[in-house]
C-alpha cells in the first residue's frame, strides 16, 4: 500500500505586510523554502536622499539601518536561510525586486523572473556596479520553472497577469501540500494596451487542482470599485493632449518609468501632434532599453532619449528654443529629489517654463507623507511660473475590491493572506473575505511583517 506523508507548510510574511513596499514572502515545505520577491522600501530611500541632497548607491548595512530592506535576517534565526531553493520575482517594480542586489548573495538559489523583469534587474545592478553570485534565470510568461529541492522538485508557474508594468506574473508554486498562489501585484485588465491579458484559463485550472493559500495584493481592498483598463488611461491622455490649447506651449508628461504601456500611449499622441518626442531620465532609459531588449518597445524608433547630464541639458536647450514642436516625457511624477521635474521646478536645468506651458502627471501620488510633501512643494513652484498642471491622468495598476471579489470567485482558495500594505489598508480584505464565507483567523489571516502561519 502506498502511503503519502504530507508535511506541514509554513508561510513567513517577511515584508510588505506593514507597509507599501519591501515585499518578501517565504513559503517552507519540508526541507525546502521558496522566496517570493525581495523589494525595497522606497520612501525610506527617498528621505535619505533628501537629507543628503543627492541620489546615490548605498550599502546593505545602510539600507538595513533605515528600514529600506525586508528583515530577512529572521530566516537565519529560523534556520531557513540555507533551505531557500529559489527567489521568484513577480514583476519589475523596485518594491518587489530592488532588494535583490543587496540580499541575493545570502542565498544559494537562482533568481527567477520573466524576461523584462530579469533584464531590468540586471540593468539596476549594472548601473549601481553591484554583482551577485546567484544565477539569474528567465522564464517566459505562461511558462514554468522547475525548482530543485533537497528530496523533490517543485514547479513554479508564472501565470500572466496585468499590472502597471509589462510581463507581470501571478506565481503558482505547486507543492505536495497544495498550490500557493502569489498574486502581488495585479489588476484584471482584459484589454491591455501592451502585452497579454490575464490568463484566466490557467487560474481556473489551478483552482480545480486546489489552491492551498492565496497571498494577494490588497492595497485597494477598501476601494469600492473595479480598476479600469489601461485603455481608459489612454483615453484620458488623448483628452488632455489632443484637446488642450497648446500650439505655442511646452508639453511635459511625467509618469512611471516602468509603465511601458503608458509610455506607448504618450508617444502615440505626441506623434499625432507632430511633435518631436524626448524622453529624459536615467530610470526612463533603464526601463525603455529593457523593454526594447525583450521586443516590447514598439515606439523605440520614435523617441530621443537623454539620460546623462550633458544629453539632458542639450535636449532642454533645444526644447526651450522650439517648445511648440516638442513633447518631453520625464521622471519626477512623485516630486522625487534629483528627478528631472524636481530640478526643473528648482530652475537647475536649462529650461524656463512660461505661462500656459503644460505639465501632465500621468500618475497618482503614492500616499506616503514624504511623497505627498515633495509633490506639493514641486507643484507650488510650477504654479508660480503660471504653468498649467493636469494631475492624475491615470488609472491604477492595482485591483479594487470588486477585482478581488472576482479573483476569489475564480480561485476559491482554502486560505487567504492579504499583502502589500499597512494593517489599515489590508483589513478591508478580511471584511471582503468574510462576506464570501471565510472566517477571520481561520481561513483568512491578517499577517504582519516577521510573522509565521502554519497550515
Amino acid at each position: 500500500m502506498l502511503i503519502i506523508v504530507k508535511e506541514k507548510m509554513e508561510i513567513h510574511t517577511i515584508g510588505g505586510f506593514n507597509e507599501v513596499g519591501k515585499n518578501m514572502t517565504v513559503v517552507q515545505t519540508g526541507d525546502d523554502a521558496v522566496m517570493f520577491d525581495a523589494g525595497i522600501y522606497l520612501p525610506a530611500v527617498i528621505e535619505l536622499q533628501e537629507e543628503e541632497n543627492q541620489p546615490q548607491t548605498y550599502s546593505e548595512k545602510k539600507l538595513r539601518s533605515i528600514g529600506a530592506l525586508p528583515d530577512d535576517l529572521l530566516l537565519d534565526k529560523l534556520g531557513l536561510r540555507n533551505k531557500v531553493r529559489a527567489i521568484l520575482l513577480g514583476h519589475a517594480h523596485l518594491d518587489h525586486v530592488g532588494a535583490v542586489p543587496y540580499l541575493g548573495y545570502r542565498y544559494n538559489a537562482p533568481v527567477v523572473g520573466t524576461p523584462f523583469t530579469t533584464t531590468v534587474l540586471k540593468k539596476i545592478m549594472q548601473d549601481d556596479k553591484i554583482k551577485i553570485p546567484n544565477q539569474i534565470k528567465t522564464v517566459n510568461p505562461n511558462s514554468s520553472f522547475m525548482i530543485k529541492g533537497k528530496k523533490r522538485n517543485y514547479e513554479a508557474e508564472f501565470i500572466n497577469i496585468t499590472h502597471s508594468t509589462i510581463q507581470t506574473s501571478m506565481i503558482a508554486l505547486h507543492t505536495p501540500e497544495g498550490v500557493v498562489l502569489y498574486a502581488n501585484d495585479f489588476k484584471l485588465d482584459n484589454t491591455p494596451v501592451l502585452g497579454l491579458p490575464p490568463n484566466y484559463t490557467a487560474l481556473k485550472r489551478i483552482a480545480k487542482q486546489g489552491v492551498k493559500a492565496l497571498i494577494v495584493d490588497s492595497l485597494y481592498s477598501g476601494s469600492e470599485r473595479k480598476t479600469p483598463s489601461e485603455k481608459v488611461a489612454r483615453v484620458l491622455l488623448e483628452e488632455v493632449l489632443m484637446t488642450v490649447k497648446n500650439e505655442r506651449s511646452a508639453i511635459f508628461v511625467a509618469t512611471f518609468s516602468s509603465h511601458i504601456a503608458r509610455l506607448k500611449s504618450i508617444v502615440d499622441f505626441g506623434k499625432k501632434l507632430n511633435r518631436k518626442i524626448y524622453v529624459l531620465g536615467r530610470s526612463m532609459n533603464k526601463y525603455i532599453s529593457a523593454a526594447k531588449e525583450v521586443g516590447m518597445c514598439p515606439f523605440y524608433k520614435d523617441i530621443f532619449i537623454g539620460s546623462y547630464k550633458k544629453q539632458v541639458e542639450s535636449i532642454l536647450k533645444k526644447v526651450n528654443k522650439n517648445r511648440e514642436n516638442a513633447l518631453v516625457i520625464c521622471t519626477g511624477h512623485q516630486g522625487e529629489p534629483g528627478s528631472i521635474l524636481d530640478r526643473l521646478a528648482r530652475r537647475k536645468l536649462a529650461f524656463e517654463f512660461k505661462s500656459n506651458d503644460n505639465i501632465i502627471f500621468s500618475s497618482k501620488t503614492i500616499p506616503t507623507p514624504v511623497n505627498e510633501a515633495n509633490k506639493g512643494h514641486m507643484d507650488k513652484r510650477f504654479k508660480k511660473s503660471g504653468v498649467r498642471l493636469f494631475d492624475e491622468v491615470h488609472v491604477s495598476g492595482h485591483g479594487g475590491r470588486e477585482d478581488l471579489r472576482d479573483l476569489l470567485s475564480i480561485i476559491n482558495p482554502e486560505h487567504i493572506i492579504p499583502a502589500h500594505g499597512s494593517t489599515q489598508q489590508l483589513t478591508p480584505m478580511i471584511e471582503l473575505a468574510r462576506e464570501m464565507g471565510y472566517r477571520a483567523g481561520k481561513e483568512c489571516h491578517l499577517m504582519q511583517d516577521g510573522q509565521k502561519l502554519k497550515l
